[in-house]
This record gives structure tokens, sequence and C-alpha cells, in this order.
């Protein structure tokens, strides 16, 4: 095979392996591409065509391929701690330098002196960081503060229902049910499946094998309404903090430096 052919199939492996994911995350969220709509609205007002987004909980990459699809002028730095959805990244992104990926632990208060030198326009991230303690979460606050520019923006997408309104978030629930029936019976894996077939894999099973066991013991955080987001992303140092979208079950807080 010719290191042209070869370099066409590894493409096509990391590509195949990012429509994988995101396939598996619309199982669990109808409306990703809208809330990534919004967020891109708001990365393009405030950054500009060329704006330097810091990408975090990058996963697999999903928010800066869209990101450099939609501006292809802009420029990403991805974090992220899971091996597995860093390989496919790197794979996804080999030889785009607008891409810069660091493995970094957000629960590490020293984890923001792994980044490239410089402030970001925007800081973006979707369905990440519930999964950190609150007290992290706090911390991890007041880091972006300092991390964006005067009039830059942190845009969160995450889960956030509201407890005054069970029989609405029960509706929605039986929204998203039929939902994830409709994309199972079209062969969408669900989280644990998805994963399965990853281990499966010769080329992932290294770092999947690696990922198991650094979130062994890994727990969900605590879920905080949309409120309270906001008025502790004021009191972390931003100037003003509003909701950018919401669902019934989830929301995009804009916290704006």
């Amino acid at each position: 095979m010719t290191t042209t052919s070869t370099q066409a199939a590894d493409r096509a492996y990391w590509n195949a392996w990012q429509r994988s994911w995101d396939r598996q995350q619309g199982w669990y969220l109808p409306d990703r591409e809208e809330r990534f709509r919004v967020m891109l609205d708001l990365v393009e007002a405030v950054g500009g065509p060329q704006a330097r987004v810091l990408d975090l909980a990058c996963g697999t990459g999903s928010i800066s391929e869209r990101l450099l699809g939609r501006l292809p002028g802009a420029r990403s730095v991805g974090v992220d701690l899971d091996p597995a959805l860093l390989a496919i990244a790197g794979g996804h992104f080999a030889g785009d330098d607008r891409f810069t990926l660091v493995t970094a632990d957000l629960r590490d208060p020293d984890w923001a002196a792994a980044l490239p030198e410089g402030q970001f326009d925007t800081v973006v991230t979707a369905t990440a960081l519930h999964w950190l303690g609150t007290e992290d979460l706090l911390r991890l606050y007041r880091d972006l503060a300092g991390l964006l520019r005067p009039g830059g923006v942190f845009l969160n997408a995450d889960h956030c229902p509201q407890p005054a309104t069970p029989l609405l978030n029960e509706a929605a629930q039986a929204v998203h049910q039929r939902h994830r029936e409709t994309e199972s019976a079209a062969g969408v894996p669900d989280w644990a499946e998805w994963w399965r077939i990853a281990a499966a894999d010769p080329r992932l099973a290294e770092v999947v094998a690696a990922r198991s066991a650094a979130y062994r013991d890994h727990q969900d955080g605590e879920i905080h309404t949309t409120e309270w987001q906001l008025e502790q992303l004021v009191a972390a140092g931003f100037g003003e903090a509003g909701l950018a979208w919401r669902s019934v079950t989830d929301a995009m807080t804009a916290a704006i430096r």
C-alpha cells in the first residue's frame, strides 16, 4: 500500500470513529446539533472569523470540527483526559494545525499550565462539566475567567433539569425515550455498547483499557440549577451571565468576561 493510500485509509478509519461518536451522543441528545449551532453563533459574534477557542473536555473534538468547518480561520485548543477520545480526536484532526490537543485533568488545580500561552476569545464545552464535583467546578469557573480576554465568552451546554417542573420533566423524558428507541432500531449504539465496540477494535483496545482503569471510580458531580450556575459565574469574576439556550432538561449558560 502506498503512503498516500495508507494516509487515506487512516483518515477514513478515524473519521468513521468520529461519526460513530456523534451518532452515539445523538442517541442521548436529539437537539445536539441545535445547541451547537447556537453556541457557534455566539462564538462567531464574540470572537469573529479568527476566534481563538478553548474546547474544554473536548472528547473527540465534535465542537471544534463544527467550529473549523464554519470558521476556517479560527484556532481551537482541545483539552481532555480520556485517552481513547483523545486518540480519536488526534487521528481525526491529523495534519490540521488549526487544532491543538492538550491532555489535562480539570480536577487538577494546575491543569491550565498545560495550555499554550495567550488568552482565548471563547471557551466552549458541552455535556461534560456535570462530571465535576462542586468545589472543582467553582474553581474551574475562576480559572476560566482568567483565561478569557476581556469581553470573551464562556459557553457551557449541559444537563440542567428544573426541579420545579416534574411533570414537564416527565413529558420530556417520554420524548427522549421514543427518540432513543428509534435510534436503537436504526442500529445506533448507546454509551455502554459504543465502548464495548471500541474495546473490541485492535487499534483502540489499549487506550480503551487505559480509560477504563482511569475512570473506574468516577462518579457524576452534583446537578445544579441554571440560576445557581449564573450566580456562581458572576461570583467567579465574569461581568455578566445569562441563559443562551434551553430545552426542558438541558441548558446553555453564557458568561461574558
